[in-house]
């Protein structure tokens, strides 16, 4: 949807073994009547068809599988925008321990640049290969590295809460992700060491230069799309919530997808969906003494295809917003 209203983008194949064959109109009726969707058709994803056609390839692939076809279409010159976890993670061996593993091209690591546009902007745009965020570090790393960066929160005391919508589950069928068995439920899943785990933690000790450790619980709540997420940590000595606000006024005063709510209004699911929008607020509690964050964001977009079409802009020097306002 987004790459067919991208005003320079050109969407040139589209591949799955699944709907070989059938156009876009086909498997997605949303999108009869397009020209584009109702030419472009499935194909099967040979790299020497594709890449002769194409200058940016996105990899929606499953975890272990898309490293092994980055390679390949990084070796014939192409650049890579992956919205896997496989390049995400900087040690193999962190990678194999959350994903079970071994990975496929180690060497390339070192070289993917995590593709969280507001903190990364400049090394996306001469990257060729790009590691979109997972949807869950998306809407907790935004609002925590400016103040881990700043050094006015104790980075032993976070706790994150997340709730998500069936759609972060991906577009598979399985028995616990079936309408009987999401709706009218919640329920807490990946506890103690969901995989976002590891994500989180590496982007947040580089942050704060030295190792930081989190509790993270998710939870699958009945709705079909957004995560909202909820963080409690103490603050260091002496910092209100005036500071706070200093500080992530300072970090997002150019980021357009940035949307600060403050002490004036709480994130909503509603709010966002559809957008690449991610809103945040934040609250000190003076009984307690500890800074509550929260946020919203749409895990489809901001959380994953969104994100990725911010990163082509990046790369491409069109403005960061193109197609996705």
């Amino acid at each position: 949807r987004l790459l067919l209203n991208h005003p320079v983008a050109e969407l040139i194949a589209v591949t799955s073994r699944q709907f070989a064959g059938k156009t876009l109109a086909e498997v997605f009726p949303r999108f009869a009547g397009r020209t584009k969707a109702g030419q472009l058709r499935f194909s099967d994803s040979k790299p020497e068809k594709i890449s002769s056609a194409a200058e940016f390839i996105f990899l929606a692939l499953p975890h272990g599988v898309s490293s092994g076809v980055a390679k390949v279409f990084l070796d014939k010159g192409l650049r890579v925008i992956d919205l896997s976890a496989d390049f995400r993670l900087r040690d193999p061996a962190i990678y194999k321990e959350f994903y079970g593993d071994d990975h496929l091209a180690p060497e390339l690591l070192k070289e993917a640049v995590y593709g969280l546009a507001e903190r990364y902007r400049t090394q996306i745009a001469d990257a060729r290969l790009v590691a979109c965020p997972g949807c869950y570090p998306t809407s907790i790393l935004l609002p925590l590295l400016p103040l881990v960066r700043e050094k006015v929160v104790l980075t032993n005391s976070i706790v994150i809460n997340s709730l998500s919508g069936v759609s972060g589950a991906g577009r598979k069928v399985e028995a616990d992700y079936l309408f009987a068995e999401c709706n009218e439920s919640a329920r807490p899943y990946g506890i103690p060491k969901h995989r976002h785990l590891s994500e989180i933690e590496q982007a947040l000790t580089a942050e704060a230069g030295e190792e930081v450790k989190v509790q993270f619980v998710p939870h699958l709540v009945p709705m079909n799309r957004g995560i909202i997420s909820t963080m409690v940590m103490d603050v260091a000595a002496d910092v209100d919530e005036s500071e706070i606000e200093a500080v992530y006024k300072e970090s997002y005063k150019k980021d357009p997808f940035v949307r600060l709510l403050g002490n004036s209004a709480l994130p909503d699911t509603k709010n966002v969906a559809g957008t690449n929008f991610i809103d945040m607020s934040w609250r000190m509690d003076p009984r307690t003494d500890r800074l509550i964050l929260t946020s919203a964001i749409d895990n489809l977009v901001k959380g994953t295809s969104g994100q990725a079409i911010q990163c082509l802009n990046l790369m491409c020097g069109y403005p960061e917003t193109a197609g996705l306002w």
